[in-house]
C-alpha cells in the first residue's frame, strides 16, 4: 500500500503495516547537488568533481559520493514526516550499501517499504528498507532506516 496521509492525522506504531511503501521525489544528480554535497561534506576528492580526472579513471561522468546517494532515502522528503509527527521520537540507525555507480546527471528513484515492526513496551521501532534505483530502473543502492515511534496512549481504567 502507497501511504499518501493527507490528513493532519498523526500515525502511531499500531498504524503500520509490513509493506507500506513511501515513494520520495525523484531527483536528477545535478552539478549543483554534486557541488553542495561537495561543500557540506568536505568530501575534496576530484572524482566527484573532475570530469576529466574520473574520464582517466574509466567513468564517463563524474562520480556521485557514495553518501550523496544514500541521502536520497531521507525520510524527510517524502511523506513520512507529516504521518508521524506527533509519534515519532527519532531515527535510530541507518545502513546502506552502494551498489551500482552513480553518475553526473543520473536521475535517482528512492522508496522506504516497511521490512519490520518490533513492538517494545511504549514504543516500537519501524524498520524499512531503503532502495535507490536510477533511471534505467538499475538498483543503485539498498539499505535500511529504523525508526523510534511512540505507541498509542492505553486508556487506564
Amino acid at each position: 500500500m502507497i501511504n499518501l496521509n493527507t490528513k493532519n492525522v498523526s500515525k502511531y506504531f499500531e498504524d503500520f503495516e509490513i509493506g507500506d511503501r513511501y515513494i520520495i521525489p525523484s531527483r536528477t544528480q545535478t552539478s549543483a547537488i554534486f557541488s553542495m554535497f561537495q561543500c557540506a561534506s568536505g568530501d575534496n576528492d576530484p572524482i566527484h568533481y573532475d570530469k576529466e580526472f574520473c574520464k582517466k579513471k574509466g567513468h564517463p561522468e563524474m562520480l556521485a559520493h557514495g553518501l550523496q546517494v544514500l541521502i536520497q532515502t531521507a525520510a524527510g522528503a517524502g511523506s513520512f514526516p507529516s504521518e508521524v509527527r506527533d509519534s515519532l521520537i527519532g531515527l535510530i540507525e541507518v545502513f546502506g550499501k552502494m551498489l551500482k555507480p552513480v553518475y553526473r546527471e543520473d536521475t535517482l528513484y528512492p522508496e522506504l517499504v516497511i521490512m519490520n515492526l518490533i513492538p517494545q513496551n511504549t514504543t516500537g521501532i519501524i524498520e524499512m528498507k531503503a532502495l535507490v534505483k536510477n533511471q534505467k530502473d538499475i538498483l543503485v543502492f539498498e539499505g535500511y532506516h529504523k525508526y523510534l515511534i511512540k505507541k498509542k496512549k492505553q486508556v487506564k481504567y
